[in-house]
């Protein structure tokens, strides 16, 4: 690969503007499954898949404002169905990242949990950190998936940064 094509991949720009998009839904992703773990009672597993699913619709939603135009509309349901199969992978890579990690950091570290002071709320670290890390994994996933495959042709980065701009 020359070096010119890998400064187009592997640029500042695109990583940061996708970086804000993907990091507002993660956010989400933390939230919805604490809340399902913490308050609602879901394994480890179910909340991180859950939280991922509430977290699709977000993460779409703020894709499809940036990454679909009005103009190629005829293209729409062509990235729809991409953006959904790319997301598939992506929850096999965060949940399959996040069993394994857990896994890793049950043997590494105690089952820490601390409680916030403020509101008694319980926080499991060694989950929240496997969360993280299988999101990790996700990010660069689906930072290669949708560069090379889903809006490759979109103008989703171009218009991304100039908003940011």
């Amino acid at each position: 690969m020359s070096s010119k094509k890998q400064s187009k991949f592997l640029n500042k720009k695109d990583l940061v503007a996708y970086f804000l998009v993907a990091g507002t839904g993660a956010i989400v992703q933390i939230v919805a499954g604490s809340i399902l773990r913490n308050t609602l009672g879901f394994s480890y597993g179910a909340s991180v898949s859950y939280g991922y699913i509430i977290s699709f619709f977000v993460g779409f939603t703020l894709t499809k404002w940036f990454a679909f135009d009005a103009r190629n509309s005829n293209q729409t349901r062509r990235e729809v169905v991409k953006f959904m199969m790319v997301a598939t992978g992506s929850w096999g890579v965060t949940w399959v990242g996040s069993m394994m990690a857990l896994q890793l950091a049950h043997k590494i570290f105690a089952r820490g949990i601390i409680v916030l002071p403020v509101v008694h709320q319980p926080i499991h670290i060694n989950e929240l950190g496997s969360q993280v890390v299988g999101m990790g994994f996700s990010f660069v996933f689906n930072y290669i998936m949708h560069k090379t495959f889903t809006f490759k042709s979109t103008g989703f980065y171009h218009r991304l940064k100039s908003f940011i701009k």
